[in-house]
C-alpha cells in the first residue's frame, strides 16, 4: 500500500507531495523536510496535521535540527485539517479510474501529472501566465522535458 503525503497552504494551493511505502516517522520527516525546502523563503507559522504521532516526532526533530522555527505551532484539530482532506478526496476520485499502480515509480509519475494539471487548472501556478505557451513551458520545466507547441 502506498501513502500519499500532501501539503497545501491555507488558500489550498499545493506546496508539495510525496508518495511513500510507509506512514512512519522516517517518511513523515522526509516529507516535511521536502515541503520546508520548497517553502524555505516562506517558513510556516503553524503546521496542521492529522493526529498521527509521527508528525509530532518529525516536527520536533526538524526544530532541534534548526530546519523549522521553534515557534512553529503544530495543530491537530480535526476540523482544521478539512482543507487538505477535501483536496485529497478530489485527487482520490481522479486516481480511482486508474485501478491502482504497478510500481511506486508509475504511481509517483502519474500523481505528479495529476497534481501539475490541477495546479494549472486552478490558477495556482504563480510562475506561469494563463496562456498555452506559458503553461507548456511550466510543464516542461516541472517534468524536465521538451515539447514543441503548435
Amino acid at each position: 500500500m502506498e501513502y500519499l503525503f500532501r501539503a497545501v497552504d491555507k488558500q489550498g494551493r499545493l506546496i508539495d507531495f510525496m508518495l511513500a511505502g510507509r506512514r512512519n516517522t522516517r517518511a513523515a520527516s522526509r516529507f516535511l523536510g521536502k515541503a520546508l525546502t520548497t517553502m524555505r523563503h516562506w517558513p510556516p507559522s503553524s503546521i496542521t496535521t492529522d493526529q498521527l504521532g509521527s508528525y509530532l516526532k518529525s516536527i520536533r526533530r526538524l526544530q532541534r535540527e534548526g530546519k523549522l522555527s521553534a515557534g512553529t505551532k503544530h495543530r491537530t484539530c480535526k476540523y482544521l485539517n478539512n482543507i487538505i482532506e477535501a483536496d485529497h478526496g478530489v485527487l482520490k476520485r481522479v486516481i480511482r479510474p486508474t485501478r491502482g499502480f504497478q510500481t511506486m515509480r508509475t504511481a509517483a509519475a502519474t500523481i505528479k501529472g495529476f497534481e501539475v494539471m490541477r495546479m494549472i487548472r486552478r490558477g495556482h501556478c504563480l510562475t506561469c501566465k494563463p496562456r498555452v505557451q506559458d503553461e507548456i513551458r511550466f510543464v516542461n520545466k516541472l517534468f524536465d522535458i521538451f515539447a514543441v507547441a503548435a
